[in-house]
């Protein structure tokens, strides 16, 4: 199991590379993932320091010994009279980081804490941490791999919980009860629910709400939760009895969309081009002005993180990173159709982690 002391030895040698002085984090999902935990976020500035010397928290002092039983790091411990500033030039310097140093700021942070940083280091060039902590987030290890096939596994199995139970005449947050509950059984905690019923499933990201469920709806059924610290993500159709006119077709082009992008990503091509293969399926079908949002974004201890399959990426694809895949065509006041895989990327191409096929679902 990757730990802690592993991960801050992985992170000084991309800083090396990428010729970075000093990592700088809020408490956050990069946190969490470099440390396997993180300080409660409030008001108070709490910061993460990694330097080429050391590792050091800037920490309320109000906080500081509950967080002692999660780490040894120092802490540079400032209170409410006194305020963060002393503290943390202290630690700046006992870290040995110049007025000229090349900072990398976690982009997720309160802008407060990251205006403090660097009214500490007013010379210093600044970047986010694209390059450092997210390019090491961006491929995962086995422990995480493991993880994340276990989430797969839930959401597969609320997905077919709501499947058992589903019919017309239940309401679109009826569904999406079954499904937290299933989640909940498991363990797991149930995060998202999209399940949007005809004419609302033409819009990507609906609300689940009242609606009353009928025959012959056709369903975007999109979730998602969350165990041992990593998220799962998954879209799969359904159809009440017979499916609506043109229903068929639209399916299949998006499933094609699927596969071809599934045969594009390899590593060393181009987040970009995976889009353009999934893309260019529904396009030529004559749907590309229905297809309104990225081919996919990376899964790991959040829902959303790098890498993105856009259709601007300029992100080289490398073995182990975990991302979807989840092409759509919305034909508005109708329905849409959206089919979600989540991928890790082997040497020879993406293994997925869902056991759900995509074939059509009619119930």
């Amino acid at each position: 199991m990757t730990t802690a002391e592993d991960r801050l030895n992985l992170l000084r040698q991309i800083m090396a590379q990428e010729n970075v002085t000093l990592v700088t984090l809020g408490p956050g999902a990069h946190m969490q993932w470099l440390l396997g935990f993180h300080p409660h976020a409030d008001e108070r500035p709490c910061l993460l320091c990694i330097s080429h010397n050391g590792s050091a928290f800037l920490m309320p002092a109000l906080n500081a010994e509950g967080i002692r039983e999660s780490t040894d790091l120092t802490f540079y411990e400032w209170d409410d009279a006194a305020g963060p500033n002393s503290a943390l030039q202290h630690l700046l310097t006992d870290l040995k980081v110049g007025g000229k140093a090349n900072l990398a700021l976690d982009e997720t942070m309160r802008a407060d804490f990251a205006a403090l940083i660097q009214k500490a280091l007013p010379q210093a060039r600044r970047q986010f941490l694209t390059s450092t902590v997210g390019a090491l987030r961006m491929r995962k290890d086995d422990d995480e791999y493991k993880r994340l096939k276990r989430n797969a596994k839930i959401a597969d199995n609320a997905m077919q919980a709501a499947w058992q139970v589903l019919k017309a005449g239940m309401r679109e947050n009826d569904v999406a009860a079954v499904i937290q509950k299933s989640f909940a059984d498991q363990g797991a905690e149930a995060k998202f629910h999209i399940i949007g019923a005809s004419k609302n499933g033409a819009y990507p990201h609906h609300q689940t709400g009242d609606t009353i469920l009928k025959e012959g709806d056709a369903l975007v059924m999109d979730i998602g939760g969350t165990s041992e610290g990593y998220f799962s993500d998954i879209t799969r159709m359904v159809v009440l009895s017979e499916p609506p006119e043109g229903y068929n077709l639209i399916h299949q082009t998006v499933d094609r969309a699927v596969k071809a992008a599934l045969q594009a990503a390899r590593p060393g091509v181009r987040a970009c081009n995976v889009d353009a293969a999934a893309r260019g399926v529904i396009t030529d079908a004559g749907y590309g002005e229905y297809f309104v949002h990225r081919t996919g974004h990376g899964l790991g201890s959040e829902v959303h993180e790098q890498p993105y399959l856009t259709s601007t990426s300029e992100t080289v694809l490398e073995e182990g990173m975990v991302f979807s895949i989840e092409p759509g065509i919305y034909l508005p006041g109708r329905f849409g159709v959206r089919l979600e895989e989540i991928v890790i990327l082997r040497s020879d191409g993406p293994e997925i982690l869902s056991e759900l096929p995509r074939t059509l679902n009619i119930l």
